[in-house]
C-alpha cells in the first residue's frame, strides 16, 4: 500500500507570515498546475483524503475534476498545526521568548497556546492507524502534517528531544512525497 503526501500549492499570503491553520486560499493556477502533473500518478482506486482547509481543498477538487474516481474526503485530522495567537503574524514579529520556550519543550508546549507538536503527531498517527487496510491512499495536507508522518515513520510516538529530531524536510508547493504503507511504523 502506498501513502502520497501531496502538499497544497503557494498559499495567497504575504510571505513570512505564520498562517497554519488560517484558511486561506492557494493560488488558482498553482493548484491547476500542481494536480496536472500528479493526476495522472495517482491509481484510480486510492482513497483521497484532504485537509479541512481551503488550500488543500482547492487541490482535492482540482484532482478530482480531473479524475472523477478520486472523490475527495474531508478529515481535519489532516490540518495545518494551529500556531494560536501567532496565526497571521510575521515569524519575524514572535518574540524571541515564544521560540525560546517552544524550543526548551519542543514536544509539549503548545505554540501560540492551542496545539503542540505532540498534539499534532497524536492525531496524524490516529489517521494513519484509520487508513484502509487494502488500496493506496493520498492525502492533500500540509508541510506539518507530512513532517509527521516522516517523524512517525522515523520514530514512532518517541518524544522529541530537541527541536533538531523535526523532519526540516517537506515538498515544496503542490509537491508529493510517496511511502510505501509497509514502511510506515507507527509505534
Amino acid at each position: 500500500m502506498k501513502l502520497w503526501l501531496v502538499r497544497h500549492a503557494q498559499p495567497l499570503i504575504k510571505p513570512g507570515l505564520c498562517y497554519g491553520q488560517l484558511d486561506v486560499a492557494a493560488d488558482a493556477i498553482a493548484t491547476q498546475r500542481a494536480a496536472q502533473a500528479i493526476s495522472p500518478l495517482l491509481p484510480a482506486s486510492a482513497t483521497l483524503y484532504c485537509s479541512g482547509l481551503l488550500r488543500a481543498r482547492q487541490l482535492a477538487k482540482a484532482i478530482h475534476d480531473q479524475r472523477k474516481t478520486l472523490l475527495p474526503k474531508i478529515d481535519v485530522r489532516l490540518n495545518e498545526m494551529n500556531f494560536g495567537i501567532w496565526e497571521g503574524i510575521a515569524w519575524d514579529d514572535t518574540p524571541k521568548t515564544a521560540f525560546d520556550t517552544w524550543t526548551a519543550d519542543f514536544d509539549q508546549h503548545r505554540f501560540g497556546g492551542v496545539e503542540g507538536v505532540r498534539d499534532l503527531l497524536l492525531r496524524v498517527h490516529q489517521a494513519l492507524h484509520e487508513l484502509p487496510a487494502v488500496g493506496d491512499a493520498i492525502w492533500i495536507t500540509h508541510a506539518g502534517v507530512i513532517r509527521a508522518v516522516n517523524y512517525l515513520e522515523r520514530y514512532g510516538l518517541e518524544t522529541i528531544a530537541t527541536p533538531e529530531n523535526w523532519p526540516n524536510e517537506a515538498p515544496a508547493f503542490g509537491l508529493w512525497q510517496c511511502l510505501e504503507f509497509g514502511q510506515l511504523e507507527t509505534r
